[in-house]
């Protein structure tokens, strides 16, 4: 399918997988990337998969004059896929300004160029910390947004709103908006993964990390939740499986069959496990043996979410197929493919 797609952040976690599937089924790419929190060896990753290389262009999309630039260079896009944003909880708590001014800003200077340029469809990289701590669960689309538990949280939120009224007062826009909810892993050839900078705030790097010797214990925060183990439940999706779900939703709005200019997914296994779930199964599929310590709740964590992926697997005729245990062995194979490389 011989279609021009901008990735913007496509150099990182999310994105770089999600390219090297749009490749794998023909589409032409393009990322935007300002390399924040991402490398540009990304780049040679996703050539060696896919046996091309991506268009590339490095700068920063709050740069509105700059990406307008680029619209005029680039002027058969179909679609943009958007991941482009800081995701840190923790970090949005203690900066959210920051937060605000970079995650909103991107989004609305890409939905007046694509106004302006007329590129007609947008898949937007949305969470689950849309729903807060839900009444029910498993949390489906209808569920009401709750007050948010970060600044991060928040700017999603708020973003689907600004989204909705664009496409509403736009008749030749559509949108696609993905609540993720935990993606693991890494992609089988080890050539591609999720790649934090300084301390993880993400579980699995942490672990991963842990296990490399490179921490020397991992922490778990909070062991008194009302749940099973008292540990907090999350659903966890392969990163390969999620990238997966933009390729079809792309395909979706090119094929004109969305059912409405706004459509939202939830993009999870349908399934929760607590944090001491992710650890045993670690340990079960790698042989590796973890040093962990139970230490206090963390800000803006909300105790258990997991997906109804009823919608999804029925509409996008999507889901998740990677198991858990293969998941934690190809986020350990990156792991040591990348300590080996540093070496």
């Amino acid at each position: 399918m011989n279609k021009l797609i901008l990735v913007t952040g496509g150099t990182g976690y999310i994105g770089s997988h999600t390219v090297v599937e749009l490749m794998n089924e023909g589409f032409d790419v393009v990322i935007i990337d300002n390399l924040s929190n991402s490398e540009k060896s990304v780049l040679n990753g996703i050539a060696e998969i896919t046996g091309r290389r991506p268009f590339f262009e490095q700068f920063d999309i709050c740069d509105k004059k700059r990406l307008h630039d680029f619209f005029r260079i680039y002027k058969k896009l179909d679609s943009i896929i958007h991941f482009a944003a800081y995701k840190a909880v923790g970090e949005s708590i203690e900066k959210p300004l920051m937060y605000y001014q970079n995650n909103l800003t991107s989004l609305m200077n890409l939905l007046e160029g694509m106004i302006e340029f007329k590129i007609p469809h947008f898949v937007f990289s949305s969470s689950a910390t849309v729903y807060g701590q839900p009444d029910q669960l498993p949390v489906n689309e209808e569920a009401p947004f709750k007050t948010a538990d970060s600044p991060y949280g928040n700017t999603k939120q708020i973003a689907e709103e600004i989204i909705r009224d664009t496409v509403n007062a736009n008749d030749n826009l559509k949108a696609i908006s993905l609540r993720y909810f935990n993606p693991i892993g890494a992609h089988s050839s080890a050539l591609i993964g999720e790649l934090p900078r300084g301390v993880p705030n993400n579980l699995v790097p942490f672990i991963t990390q842990t296990a490399a010797g490179v921490r020397n214990e991992l922490k778990i925060f909070g062991d008194d939740y009302n749940t099973p183990d008292g540990t907090a439940i999350r659903d966890y999706i392969n990163v390969v499986d999620l990238a997966k779900a933009h390729v079809v939703s792309i395909k979706r709005m090119i094929e004109q069959k969305s059912k409405s200019d706004l459509e939202i997914f939830n993009l999870g296994t349908g399934k929760g496990s607590s944090v001491m779930e992710i650890v045993n199964a670690f340990e079960k599929s790698t042989g590796e043996k973890l040093n962990y310590k139970i230490v206090g709740k963390r800000a803006g964590d909300v105790e258990s979410v997991y997906a109804d992926i009823t919608y999804a697997n029925k509409e996008l005729g999507w889901k998740a197929e990677i198991g858990l245990e293969e998941t934690l062995l190809s986020a350990w194979n990156w792991e040591k493919y990348l300590r080996n490389k540093k070496r």
